[in-house]
């Protein structure tokens, strides 16, 4: 049950008009700011929350606003300590209903989840190309703006990407540290389950794939309609990646796959980047006859995307990434196999986490918890490093791609029961591999050396597909579908 909100403070320039809703360390209220006059969100923490507390709402404070010029990115207008002590930060006021309130009403329509899709995936990447995890995707943290447009907001227990890699709390010191982390359950990958949690980019980009199934779903991706729904059984679900399916005659089967791809248990088994999550999804737009939703990236760090318009322009000028090319295919690459982890892997860290979210598990659904950052001053400073992910095919650019297989060929035997499958790779280098599943089977993935494999155990005269893939140092295409006719 969630609590009461504290009273709401006096703010000098800014009259109170109602409380918004509460969190597990702070309050956010609804202000009418005087001068410029205008609706605003105003996010208060609670006046006992310690140093800690302090320094964690410091941190999102500076977080958001080194992002809030992003289109979809809640605008952070100011922030500031009220005359009874308490921080607070003053944000956009976003007056429709968030994802969380609208999935509830009615689950959004698959062109409405794909522009929304592509649209938090660049606010996504463009805070991982400043160096910052969000860690909390889930529906109720895509508010929506006046125009209707998705604002991507509380970044409470976000961090600097560069320190938090691998999960460590220390700051890069090399001792083993301790984290306190928010938890959003149903949305959250297995590595986010672990004492010290072991979260990336592709952590966020299975987050933000569990948010998309559960505006098209209307329910969380790991959720029973019938059976028990506890943090623990949702927990053993996600770490095998047992996905409910979405049971949608409208939802292709490009999206599922694309879904499931960014829902796959294993990490390295997911989109490497919200960025190539959301070509993902712009593709199976343009599978359906849908024009591409732009991609707005903007390159806080050096990148070859850069668009400069001279060779000796003064300026360079940031431009919105370019969609993806027309013809490319729209299924994604198959998800892993639904191999459940070792039990070494998480599970005396599972066992205590469990024990503490059986007595915390409404509010750490609710609010999370924020996480505390170290933080020199109240600032976070840039990384030297360039955070941004890198491609793993399938890239609208086209640099460093791996090229699709062409010219499938399915050959069934004479008595039909077994098909021979065969396919070409345009641009043969050493070390090449092949992968394929069947169709229907995309969690059976197998690795072959030669352009060909053989389905067996055929019923004659059923059509029979598959997807294929190449492999090339540690890259995958796009997958090829060849069928029997």
């Amino acid at each position: 049950m969630a609590r009461t909100p504290a009273q709401p403070p006096q703010l000098e320039g800014y009259r109170y008009l109602r409380p918004l809703g509460t969190g597990g360390f702070s309050d956010v209220f609804v202000y009418e700011q005087l001068l410029p006059n205008r609706t605003v969100a105003v996010k208060v923490l609670l006046a006992d929350i310690g140093p800690a507390g302090i320094a964690s709402f410091t941190s999102e404070a500076n977080l958001m606003a080194r992002l809030s010029t992003h289109p979809f990115i809640v605008t952070i207008h100011t922030a500031g300590i009220a005359a009874d002590g308490r921080p607070y930060l003053v944000m956009e006021f976003c007056s429709r209903p968030n994802l969380a309130e609208r999935y509830k009403a009615k689950p959004l329509s698959v062109d409405d989840a794909l522009r929304t899709g592509v649209r938090v995936a660049s606010a996504v990447e463009t805070a991982h190309r400043a160096g910052i995890l969000h860690r909390d995707i889930k529906p109720g943290n895509v508010l929506t703006n006046d125009y209707g447009y998705p604002a991507l907001t509380d970044f409470g227990i976000a961090g600097a990407a560069d320190a938090l890699l691998g999960g460590r709390g220390d700051g890069g010191s090399g001792d083993t540290g301790t984290e306190s982390v928010g938890l959003s359950v149903p949305w959250s990958p297995p590595e986010m389950f672990l004492d010290i949690p072991e979260h990336d980019a592709r952590s966020d980009v299975f987050s933000l794939a569990a948010t998309l199934h559960t505006v098209l779903a209307g329910r969380t991706p790991f959720e029973v309609p019938t059976g028990p729904n506890t943090a623990v059984d949702l927990m053993a679900r996600i770490e095998r990646g047992q996905v409910t399916p979405l049971l949608r005659d409208d939802v292709p089967p490009s999206l599922v796959a694309v879904l499931a791809r960014g829902m796959a248990p294993r990490r390295e088994d997911r989109y490497p980047s919200a960025l190539e999550f959301g070509r993902a999804l712009q593709r199976v737009e343009l599978e359906l006859g849908f024009a591409p939703t732009t991609l707005e990236i903007a390159d806080t760090v050096h990148d070859a995307n850069i668009v400069v318009d001279a060779p000796d322009a003064a300026e360079t000028r940031v431009r919105s990434l370019p969609t993806i090319v027309p013809d490319a295919p729209a299924a994604a690459p198959p998800t892993p196999p639904p191999t459940p982890p070792p039990p070494t892997a998480a599970g005396p860290s599972r066992g205590r986490l469990i024990g503490a979210l059986v007595g915390v598990v409404s509010l750490v659904l609710i609010a999370g918890v924020a996480l505390v950052i170290v933080v020199s001053g109240g600032q976070l400073d840039r990384p030297d490093a360039d955070p941004a992910p890198t491609s793993t095919g399938g890239s609208a650019i086209g640099q460093g791609t791996v090229p699709v297989a062409t010219d499938g060929v399915a050959a069934p035997s004479a008595d039909g029961s077994t098909v021979t499958f065969s396919w070409v790779n345009p641009d043969p280098q050493d070390g090449d591999v092949y992968y394929w599943a069947r169709a229907e089977s995309p969690a059976s993935r197998q690795a072959v050396e030669t352009p060909e494999a053989t389905v067996d155990g055929v019923t004659p005269g059923s059509r029979v597909c598959i997807n294929v893939e190449i492999g090339r140092a540690g890259r995958t295409s796009q997958p090829l579908v060849i069928c029997t006719s």
